[in-house]
């Protein structure tokens, strides 16, 4: 019987070891028995261990223990004359890890065709299981990714296409493979795709295109694409991958955003207007416009019962048109009779299509002409309510197209219609405030005017008095009646002044004069009247020509000094200065008196006006500066104060000078 335990030719009797060392593949001889006869390089560098220490042992001890009754079944098999061919299995590194690898083993014969023993050839998949795991693991993420992910050919051939693209764009995989990508592509951005084309054929990336894509059924979708070249093992560019994200909620949302951004910037800038607004024509007109904009009604109108001057009731009437045709017809009485029993009822009214509402029988003729004439469709009527739920009118938008308005949008007018309501009381109740302030204007200037005649005669006789007294006693008194009369005329006039400035009336009479001589004119006049204070002036020109009021620039000099005079008791002049520059004169009166507190410093020029710590002690209505101001204003000039409390005060005003004796 053959002994197959002895192989009789050694294989260490040829030389092979040059071909095996050389081989990429593991190369290793068993003999019958399972042992170790021979373990070339690329075993060595596969498993770690080398020839000398695995030579003569049994192939066992690099088998993981569950694979050890198949492998030695599979050796038995091969002994026996099969083969094994390209087997995947497991083999024991020397650090104990676990190789995978592709095995083949044969028997090895000699020429005569007898046993010699057992080739194993095999190589390493480690690289190709981890890719392999890679690719699964990929093709996993891919099929289970929520966005779209799809391949296409550099012509534009759509080549493979995961479920998240079946849930965008409604397409299976078997409808959409082999289709253009065009096919996905509104036509009016064809362009586009032309575009990333070319850009992928140079290799560049396209990332976070947003755009729009075409779904199934013509479903328009908002996309952020991700376009990449696609490469093979050596490198060309033989197609695209996209990522298609649908950003269609983050759009809407976006849009949202915004829109409330510009709801918040419009009910900011109509609180504003409204609350700051005294006007009735100015807050409906305001208010309709704000609010056809925050509706995105095509036309508003707003509707307001009041009463006008005498107390008779009337309906002021403001509209806000954008792309529907004339809205005059809101105007007419059948239409405020409509909207009037609408608004009533004091509730929100919202029509998403006017033939289709149950109200529509009731009102038919007019919803027809809503209709047809004026194109209307949806209607949202919301009435305007004061605080003591009195309906004094409504707001009414329309649009051409059904179901156009939403319920946020009814809360917003609602809001504003609240302001409204109340900034309407109080235009009402301004209304009624100007009305008084004019009659009293009026009474003031008719007083002041039927006081002056008496006031005038009163004086003609004291100074005939005067004239005719040889008693030093009685001339004393008349000449202190005298002085105070004067003071009152001072103040009837004043009053005058402030009525016809209210009115418009204070009228001017221009003409070409000096400035420097009436300056003299003015000092002299009131150096003689004042025994408490020197009045120096300080020029820098010797004619100063100007056109101007010359008796109203004279009361303005006047007003000013005897200002500086009154305010500085403790003082013993008064500082003029004149000041020529290159389009103007600046005249500056200075006193060195009490001064004025900052905080009083911005009301000083106003009407009735005093400074509240001399108001007790010092007397005036506080119209002298507002005069002063409005006579420097109307003469093109300007007017300010400099002071500092308790060192003084000095007013400035300034006056054109004539041009040819400018510069």
């Amino acid at each position: 019987m053959e002994d197959f335990n002895k192989p009789l030719i050694s294989l260490n009797d040829f030389d092979l070891s040059s071909i095996f060392n050389s081989a990429h593949d593991a190369v290793i001889t068993l003999d019958i028995n399972g042992h170790i006869i021979h373990w070339n390089s690329a075993a060595t560098r596969i498993l770690g261990y080398t020839a000398d220490e695995v030579t003569d042992r049994h192939i066992d001890f690099m088998i993981p223990k569950e694979l050890a009754f198949d492998e030695k079944a599979d050796f038995q098999r091969v002994v026996a004359g099969g083969s094994v061919e390209h087997y995947q299995t497991i083999r024991l590194s020397k650090n104990n890890q676990k190789v995978n690898i592709s095995l083949t083993a044969s028997l090895i014969r000699d020429a005569q065709g007898r046993v010699l023993g057992v080739s194993h050839i095999f190589h390493d998949l480690t690289v190709q299981k981890v890719a392999e795991e890679k690719q699964a693991m990929l093709a996993a993420i891919i099929e289970s990714s929520d966005d779209a992910i799809l391949s296409k050919t550099l012509d534009g051939f759509i080549t493979s296409w995961n479920k998240g693209a079946e849930l965008i764009f409604g397409y299976t995989e078997e409808e959409i493979i082999g289709e253009h990508i065009s096919f996905l592509i509104p036509k009016e951005r064809l362009s586009e795709e032309d575009n990333i084309i070319s850009k992928i054929k140079r290799g560049i990336k396209v990332e976070h295109l947003e755009t729009v894509r075409i779904g199934k059924g013509g479903r328009k979708i908002a996309v952020s694409l991700t376009i990449s070249p696609v490469k093979d093992k050596d490198g060309n560019i033989i197609g695209a991958s996209k990522i298609a994200r649908d950003i269609t909620k983050n759009k809407e949302a976006e849009r949202a955003i915004k829109r409330h951004a510009t709801d918040l910037a419009v009910l900011n800038t109509i609180g504003k207007a409204i609350s700051e607004g005294l006007e009735a024509e100015m807050i409906l007109q305001k208010v309709t416009d704000a609010t056809t904009q925050l509706t995105g009604a095509e036309f508003g109108t707003f509707y307001y019962n009041t009463k006008d001057g005498i107390g008779n009731a009337i309906q002021l009437f403001a509209t806000s048109a954008a792309a529907v045709g004339s809205v005059e017809g809101f105007g007419s009485a059948e239409f405020r009779a409509l909207f009037d029993s609408i608004f009533l009822g004091g509730k929100i009214v919202r029509i998403e299509e006017i033939r289709k509402d149950e109200r529509y029988l009731n009102h038919a003729p007019l919803f027809d002409l809503l209709k047809v004439s004026m194109q209307v469709s949806s209607l949202l009527v919301v009435p305007v309510t004061t605080k003591g739920n009195v309906v004094v009118g409504g707001l009414v938008f329309g649009h051409s197209r059904p179901a156009m308005f939403s319920r946020n949008q009814e809360n917003l007018v609602a809001g504003v219609a609240a302001q409204a309501a109340t900034a309407l009381d109080n235009a009402k109740l301004y209304e009624e405030v100007r009305a008084l302030n004019a009659k009293k204007d009026e009474f003031i200037g008719l007083a002041s005017h039927e006081l002056k005649t008496p006031l005038t005669s009163m004086k003609g006789f004291l100074q005939i008095l005067e004239r005719n007294e040889s008693g030093e006693l009685n001339r004393a008194f008349i000449k202190k009646a005298l002085k105070q009369l004067n003071k009152i005329s001072s103040l009837v006039s004043d009053l005058l002044d402030v009525s016809k400035i209210q009115s418009g009336k204070l009228y001017l009479d221009f003409e070409t004069f000096d400035l420097q001589t009436l300056l003299h004119e003015v000092i002299e006049l009131v150096q003689f009247t004042s025994e408490t204070h020197e009045i120096e002036l300080d020029s820098d020109s010797i004619v100063l020509p100007v056109q101007a009021d010359k008796q109203r620039i004279e009361q303005v000099i006047i007003n000013l000094i005897s200002n500086a005079i009154k305010y500085s008791p403790d003082a013993s002049k008064v500082l003029i200065r004149v000041r020529k520059t290159d389009l103007e004169v600046r005249v500056g009166i200075q006193d060195f008196g009490f001064g004025i507190e900052t905080e009083q410093l911005e009301n000083i020029f106003a009407r009735f006006f005093r400074v509240e710590s001399l108001a007790s002690h010092i007397s005036g209505l506080g119209i002298g500066l507002f005069i002063t101001k409005e006579i420097v204003e109307r003469h093109k000039g300007r007017i300010w104060v400099e002071s500092e409390h308790g060192k003084g005060s000095e007013f400035f005003f300034t006056l054109p000078l004539i041009r040819e004796f400018a510069g």
